[in-house]
């Protein structure tokens, strides 16, 4: 790698784009085409009894009304589970459009297509559901009672029951110096990214084709199921994610019904159909996540070291599993953290609830499972008198125990195999970046301006890059340009920088003459998708040996030319040069054209190629296993997903008059192995923190008993602002994956994952009340304190004098 762009800071390419408003989005597409309304439950459970559609039938403009009694075939069977498993033993989903009952407000029961959307609102509007109102099940702790049923076979409303464990953790407890039970909670949330969901729709009658435009994170994965869906060829199927405007773990989920049922429309109507989705519906019929109660019993000795840990998790699933049980099985294997634990069970009991599905937010399980561990370290360190930092530090997995085996089996299959990393280093990182140890210096202070002053920590590993595979295509073109392509969708993330940077250090090109292509099945045909933070680890090293491949065949053919073995040229700039030889290189643009044997001449780079331009006629023109083109495909598939790593602090003060909670400092060190662009990386960083500090302080979807969304809107659903984000100061380790060729780990869900954990932490030191449910407000940190019932920390109690638990 003779351009050296692997690791530098880069400026994103895309952004000029997207920011002076030439990005083209889902909603950028299809002005003219038919658009797509939808008749939503307004209840969470109830049968529908009678569906009319009379009064629409006038509406001037309407085109067509489908309810279940439409869907044929495929169409009229449940949406598939995703990701079956074997501890889960009553999965359920829902269909396209609702058939008889519905099991939450939001579902999808009749979809109306006009001439315009304002049209089929309207239209939507006339037509009246009767409903028969069904006892409602909200919140994990009534699933748990199952007074009433989600799903009348599901009796006990428990999906799945997934079971974990490594060792006897009744003896292990038994004979542990000391013991603490204790339960917690964190609340629902959602992703909300800027762009809501969207499907555009066309079909070519006279080749039996269909191109569909989504706003998704798996348009391979939408393209299999609309073509098993509607009974098309894949071949016949072309699914296109143009730009997206966040994803965030939403748009993952394949087929959402929308994206089923406008190009049902489409073939139906012989037109172009079109739907967005509005804010309201993004609230009340996406994805949802975070909802869990946690029932922690730990053992540990004197120093603070665990002898055994035990954990229960009640997991609301909401009304359906289409995504299965990744999000409690992600909690499960990851809570464990950066520790040796000898002895650990889990078991997470999956619940349905008449509430939106749960799918993966950014993070998906992750910051509930470190919710749990990192608070349970807390809670020893209290009870012991210890630093926090130093019962962590007596815990951590050191650097010479790698790799380390946890015993568990992640959402891959595949076993929990942390594959490297240096976790006494990030400690030793984190405590200098936050000034752990003068920590009652800045107390003082802010206890003379009047402020209550707290500082938490939280530590993490992250299994990123699942498998199974993720492929890439390199070309390069007679004009100099170089075309990547990769099947993974992008929302953000730096995709088009990241992947240049790799391409131009692997083939030694200007990265200006690099052009980046994602998620167009058109150009890349077998893919996964985007998430689990695992772009850069699978399409990145995907896209590294197509270039090495480009960069092998170019040095061959070039070599023939040059009269010099291959492995003395090197290409640098787009020049493949004979090294200790000034003069004696040529263009890889040329390279691109000879590698292409021709009859006919189009251009004059051409002539270089043609039959007669060469005098070789000892070979045939085209190689035995070679082809024509200067380009190379080629998959990365690892054998196990690589495990990366970090350490979060937060500082925070609290006003004792209102108890409005501000995080003043915020320190995070990350190991995701070798670093593509550490400007990319602390930008994503910087994402995850904000939106784990609104998991902490601000988002939380509140259902009423009925199963009403009570804040479906940015005007009562809370997020930070600029304001409430803190400044976050980040270091940067790296530990390098002996797993794939370019030694890199994930990091799209690192700032988020700690959050939750270490601002708990900083806010129960600050008021020396246990905190137990997140997010909390300054509402709910009022009623904390003065509640007679709260538990006092054992370090408050001492620092009060008094000596014991109040």
């Amino acid at each position: 790698m003779t351009t050296k762009l692997f690791g530098e800071p880069v400026r994103r390419r895309e952004d000029a784009r997207l920011i002076t408003g030439k990005g083209r989005y889902l909603d950028d597409i299809g002005h003219t085409a038919l658009a797509a309304a939808f008749v939503r439950s307004p209840h969470a459970h109830a049968r529908i009894v009678d569906i009319d559609v009379e009064a629409a039938l006038d509406v001037e403009g309407l085109v067509a009304i489908y309810t279940y009694e439409d869907l044929t075939g495929p169409m009229a069977e449940p949406l598939p589970v995703l990701i079956p498993h074997p501890q889960m033993h009553a999965p359920r989903t829902g269909y396209p459009l609702a058939k008889g009952v519905v099991r939450h407000v939001g579902e999808p029961v009749v979809m109306v297509v006009a001439t315009d959307r304002y049209v089929a609102e309207d239209a939507a509007e006339r037509i009246v559901v009767t409903y028969e109102e069904l006892p409602v099940v909200v919140g994990v702790d009534a699933a748990r009672e199952a007074k009433a049923a989600v799903h009348d076979d599901v009796p006990d409303n428990v999906a799945a029951r997934h079971h974990q464990e490594t060792g006897d953790v009744e003896p292990a407890l038994a004979a542990s110096p000391h013991t603490l039970t204790f339960t917690q909670y964190i609340e629902r949330s959602a992703s909300m990214p800027m762009e809501g969901k969207g499907v555009h729709a066309r079909w070519d009658a006279d080749d039996g084709s269909l191109r569909v435009y989504t706003s998704t994170q798996a348009s391979t994965s939408v393209r299999a199921a609309i073509a098993a869906k509607l009974e098309l060829s894949l071949d016949k199927v072309e699914v296109i994610a143009p730009d997206v405007g966040g994803g965030f773990g939403v748009k993952i989920v394949h087929p959402w019904p929308e994206e089923l049922l406008v190009p049902m429309a489409a073939i139906a109507l012989q037109a172009e159909v079109k739907w967005s989705e509005d804010r309201r519906e993004h609230f009340i019929s996406s994805a949802h996540e975070r909802q869990q109660r946690q029932e922690i019993t730990v053992g540990y000795d004197d120093e603070g070291r665990l002898t055994a840990l035990d954990v229960h998790i009640w997991h609301d699933n909401g009304a359906y599993t289409p995504y299965g049980i990744i999000v409690p099985i992600v909690t499960a294997t990851q809570l464990v953290g950066p520790y040796g634990i000898p002895v650990y069970r889990v078991v997470v009991e999956s619940v349905y609830t008449n509430t939106v599905i749960v799918t993966p937010y950014r993070g998906a399980g992750r910051p509930q499972g470190c919710y749990a561990m990192e608070r349970t370290m807390d809670r020893i360190a209290d009870h012991l008198g210890l630093d926090r930092a130093v019962v962590r530090e007596r815990n951590l997995i050191r650097p010479d125990q790698f790799p380390y085996d946890q015993h568990l089996t992640f959402q891959d299959g595949r076993p929990v195999i942390y594959d490297s990393g240096d976790y006494p280093g990030l400690m030793r990182k984190l405590k200098d970046l936050v000034g752990w140890d003068s920590v009652d210096a800045l107390r003082a202070d802010a206890e003379a301006r009047g402020k209550l002053l707290g500082v938490g920590m939280a530590m993490y590993v992250e299994g990123t890059g699942p498998g199974p595979y993720e492929g890439g295509h390199v070309q390069v073109l007679g004009s100099g340009k170089v075309l990547v392509s990769t099947g993974l969708t992008s929302q953000g993330q730096g995709h088009e920088t990241a992947f240049a940077q790799i391409v131009a250090s692997e083939l030694g090109v200007p990265i200006e003459d690099v052009e980046v292509t994602t998620g167009d099945t058109r150009r890349f045909g077998y893919a996964v998708g985007t998430f689990a933070s695992r772009a850069a680890v699978m399409s990145g090293n995907a896209i590294a040996l197509a270039a090495r491949g480009v960069r092998e065949k170019a040095l061959r053919i070039a070599a023939d030319v040059l009269e010099a073995a291959p492995e003395d040229l090197e290409i640098d700039q787009g020049l493949v040069t004979v090294r200790g030889v000034p003069g004696a290189s040529i263009p890889l643009r040329t390279v691109a054209v000879l590698s292409n044997p021709l009859r006919y001449a189009f251009d004059e780079a051409a002539k270089q190629a043609t039959q007669f331009a060469t005098h070789d006629d000892t070979r045939p023109p085209v190689a035995e296993g070679d082809a024509p083109g200067l380009e190379h495909r080629d998959y990365y598939s690892p054998i196990r997903s690589t495990f990366a790593s970090g350490a979060h602090a937060a500082i925070v003060e609290i006003d004792p008059e209102t108890w409005e909670i501000d995080v003043v400092k915020y320190a995070v060190v990350h190991d995701c192995g070798n670093v593509v662009n550490p400007m990319i990386v602390e930008g994503q960083v910087h994402g995850g923190v904000a939106q784990g500090v609104g998991g902490a302080l601000y988002e939380r979807m509140v259902y009423d008993g009925d199963g009403q969304l009570q804040n479906a809107s940015f005007m009562d659903f809370l997020m930070p602002y600029a304001s409430e984000v803190p400044d976050v100061v980040i270091d940067h380790q790296q530990t390098p994956s002996p797993l794939n060729p370019l030694g890199i780990k994930g990091a799209g869900e690192a700032g988020v994952i700690p959050g939750t954990a270490a601002i708990a932490s900083a806010i129960e030191d600050a008021v020396g009340r246990r905190v137990t449910s997140m997010p909390i407000s300054p509402t709910e940190l009022y009623d904390l304190v003065r509640s007679p019932d709260s538990e006092m920390t054992a370090t408050a109690a001492r620092r009060a004098g008094t000596g014991a638990m109040a």
